[in-house]
């Protein structure tokens, strides 16, 4: 079931690639500033320019701590220190008729390193912002030292360069993002489609051995019988085994012993409490799948998945403008599933304002705190499912029994 998470995952993956190349490039770019200094100090003993050396020793450290904690106040406040700092190195070094330009190589180096910090970390649009900001600043702050030092005001195509890269990355990551957004639906279907095919395949499965087992048998022993009336014990089989057939009890029938028990576990279980609670208030549920299944889950699950199960079907009464609804219980051998489906007017989970705490927490975080996860697709418009997936192992005495059967 990942295809549901593959737009998100995969946007997240390429943020975070990218946020790596920039981390790394700005420090490439730092370090060649400082190089850059060095080979113009030993070129001009008899200039001063070390003193430039203190602002990227700076620039060194607010970068460092940028990286260690990316979020918008240390982006602001080494945004303010690379600004000073490029103010005080374009100073330092413009006294050198080599570097007395706003594009010397030194300054586009430091340059460089701001607008490539800056311009990762956060998604694509704010990244925008925030690399533009510093292209801007660290260009004017220096202008601004170099005119005070009578230097040359030059056009700085490597930082342009830098600049333009960014923007041209942002605005691919932002058209793919809206691409995977338009087919998310489909993928979403798809995902769908294959889990409740999935079930169905394993429905079919067993229907087919039932019906195996039950009318094969019957009619053969109807045509073995004697002419005349059946006999009663004869009619009588036959008559309960088309009651299990017309019923629902057959999904879940692995031997007689676990049938009566996980019937009442069925009707003790939270979510049975759920969908009852659901229709007294109009709502109408259709339940199908193996509801057995519930019984093999523990005190803290069947709590967990009978209050999260009624939240989406609250959900459903209050957001999704229909009064129907279906719950599918879907069982394996490690985990069991549950299922709610309806087709009301859905949602994008990405819009759900901040103070919408139902699917957050009474829903996902609930299902997570026992260990189990929470997969939602919904498009506007095409109604919304619910999958909740938790642990519940078939325990060895069951498995021996429905062996045995």
């Amino acid at each position: 079931m990942s295809v549901g998470l593959s737009h998100r995952l995969g946007l997240e993956m390429v943020n975070s690639a990218f946020s790596r190349f920039a981390d790394v490039a700005s420090y490439v770019c730092l370090a060649g500033a400082a190089l850059e200094l060095l080979a113009y100090q030993l070129g001009h003993l008899d200039t001063a320019l070390w003193p430039a050396g203190f602002p990227l020793v700076v620039t060194l450290l607010a970068l460092i701590l940028l990286n260690r904690r990316h979020n918008n106040y240390h982006a602001v406040a080494f945004l303010v220190i690379g600004v000073a700092a490029t103010y005080w190195f374009a100073t330092v070094i413009a006294v050198l008729p080599a570097v007395d330009a706003s594009n010397a190589i030194p300054l586009s180096f430091l340059k460089m390193t701001i607008i490539l910090a800056s311009g990762s970390g956060f998604a694509p649009r704010s990244n925008v912002l925030w690399c533009t900001t510093a292209f801007v600043a660290v260009g004017a702050a220096s202008i601004v030292a170099v005119r005070h030092a009578d230097g040359t005001i030059a056009a700085d195509p490597a930082t342009v360069l830098v600049e333009a890269g960014l923007i041209l990355v942002f605005a691919s990551v932002s058209l793919t993002e809206l691409r995977a957004l338009r087919a998310r639906p489909q993928l979403d279907r798809a995902a769908i489609d294959e889990e409740v095919s999935a079930m169905r395949f394993r429905i079919e499965e067993k229907a087919a051995a039932i019906m195996h087992d039950t009318v094969l048998s019957h009619l053969a022993a109807v045509a073995n019988a004697e002419p005349g009336e059946l006999r009663i014990e004869l009619r009588s089989a036959i008559e309960r085994d088309l009651e299990v057939l017309v019923g629902e009890e057959w999904l879940s029938d692995p031997s007689p012993e676990l049938d009566s028990r996980a019937k009442s576990e069925w009707r003790q279980s939270g979510l049975l409490a759920a969908i009852q609670e659901a229709r007294e208030k109009s709502l109408i549920v259709e339940v199908t799948g193996d509801l057995a299944a519930v019984g093999r889950l523990s005190p803290a699950r069947d709590v967990a998945v009978g209050l999260a199960v009624t939240q989406c079907l609250v959900n459903v009464l209050v957001h999704a403008n229909v009064q129907n609804a279906e719950v599918v219980v879907i069982s394996s051998e490690n985990d069991v599933s549950v299922m709610v489906i309806d087709a009301g007017r859905g949602f994008s989970e990405a819009l759900i304002g901040a103070d919408r705490l139902g699917l957050r927490q009474s829903v996902r975080r609930r299902i997570e705190s026992v260990g189990g996860d929470v997969q939602i697709w919904s498009t506007p418009g095409r109604g919304t499912s619910v999958m909740m997936r938790v642990p519940a192992p078939i325990a060895v005495e069951d498995r021996a029994a429905a062996v045995n059967d």
